[in-house]
């Protein structure tokens, strides 16, 4: 029998995509480095302890002032203090998360359902293996991109130190004897005059980009170049997608798996997962579910899908099996993050140190030919 969400709603009020919600693009709260209290490695521990110790018939109060005592930082101490107040002044655990900004709609309704089914405990084990697979997968993409950038960043300085200091050495030699230079050297050249006269500009950009960033991640122009820049870049774009399928395959199966109705289901992992490309798709999906189309109709319709996962969704349509084939189609998604995250590091690397050989033989390169010429003219 199939849940209705109506029935949680207040005032049959209509999850939209325009509405404010208390959750943060993916890409800062897993795939980036900053820390925010109560993060998805709080939240991996909070809910399977909560999952397990209701389980074991202990009370909600009781569970929170549990986690509460467990907690070293204040800011994660103070929320789980609000939330048992919550619940002892007659609040239910999702109203209670619901005025948490560290929880997101997402949650909200999963425990929503939970609470108004009898699962609680079952929908905070899910959302525990959730969080469980997000912070693994956060795991894999920094060790996979960590030493490339690293390799990356050292590149960037070397070649700049080579353009900053190392050619206008050779520029002024070449200025002094007068000679004829070739077309590669003067293109070199361009470059160093070019780094010299607007270098700091550069830098001073690129720093107001990183200070001005939290402020720009809530513009919706900034998040849709954002998200299609990564999509394009190679190997990085691809890696960033099969991310997101992941995580939106997880959430569907946990939300199929709380008989949540297919179309409130792309409400909520839209608002769940802020990835432009993905919330784009999911809108048009959702439009068209609401005209009479199937899901695996729907989701063939964009490239973000793969032909495997419409086949496979429309299978699940055919036999009533949501649950088991999108819970399949996790675990393959999980699989391929962790196959192409080794991928990525192990391809990477030599690339970029291709790229930066390449790079340093040009600018000497272009720096002896001169030289070369020079010698034979006084020989």
């Amino acid at each position: 029998m199939g849940f209705d969400l109506s029935n949680i709603k207040k005032n049959n009020e209509r999850i939209s995509p325009s509405k404010k919600t208390s959750s943060d693009s993916f890409l800062k709260k897993e795939i980036t480095f900053f820390n925010t209290p109560f993060g998805s490695k709080i939240k991996e521990g909070f809910y399977s302890e909560v999952s397990v110790l209701l389980d074991a018939g202990v009370t909600l109060k009781q569970v929170l002032e549990l986690l509460e005592n467990g907690q070293k930082k204040q800011q994660n101490k103070a929320i789980l203090s609000q939330l048992s107040n919550d619940i002892v002044a007659g609040r239910s655990l999702s109203e209670a998360v619901k005025k948490q900004k560290p929880f997101s709609q997402y949650e909200y309704y999963a425990l929503k359902i939970g609470e108004e089914t009898g699962t609680l405990s079952q929908v905070t084990k899910q959302l525990g293996e959730y969080y469980e697979r997000k912070n693994e997968q956060r795991r894999n993409l920094i060790s996979a991109l960590t030493y490339p950038v690293i390799i990356l960043s050292t590149a960037v300085l070397v070649v700049v130190f080579m353009l900053r200091f190392v050619v206008p050495m050779f520029q002024d030699i070449f200025k002094q004897q007068n000679v004829e230079l070739p077309g590669i050297t003067k293109v070199i050249i361009a470059a160093s005059d070019f780094l010299r006269d607007y270098g700091w500009i550069m830098l001073i950009g690129f720093i107001t980009v990183l200070i001005l960033r939290p402020l720009l991640s809530k513009k919706v122009w900034y998040k849709t170049f954002k998200d299609k820049f990564t999509l394009k870049l190679p190997f990085i774009g691809n890696f960033v997608k099969t991310v997101y399928l992941s995580q939106f395959t997880q959430a569907v199966s946990l939300l199929t798996a709380s008989k949540v109705p297919v179309v409130n289901s792309i409400q909520l992992v839209k608002q769940m997962i802020q990835f432009y490309p993905l919330q784009q798709a999911l809108g048009a999906v959702e439009k068209d579910i609401l005209q009479g189309h199937s899901l695996s109709n729907s989701l063939a319709k964009h490239k973000l899908f793969s032909d495997k996962m419409v086949a496979l969704v429309k299978v699940a349509e055919e036999t009533n099996q949501n649950e088991l084939i999108f819970n399949r189609l996790n675990k393959q998604y999980n699989i391929q993050v962790q196959q192409e995250s080794k991928i990525l590091s192990t391809v990477m690397e030599p690339i970029i140190i291709l790229i930066v050989g390449v790079l340093v033989g040009v600018i000497l390169i272009a720096m002896y030919l001169p030289m070369f010429k020079l010698s034979s003219v006084i020989g």
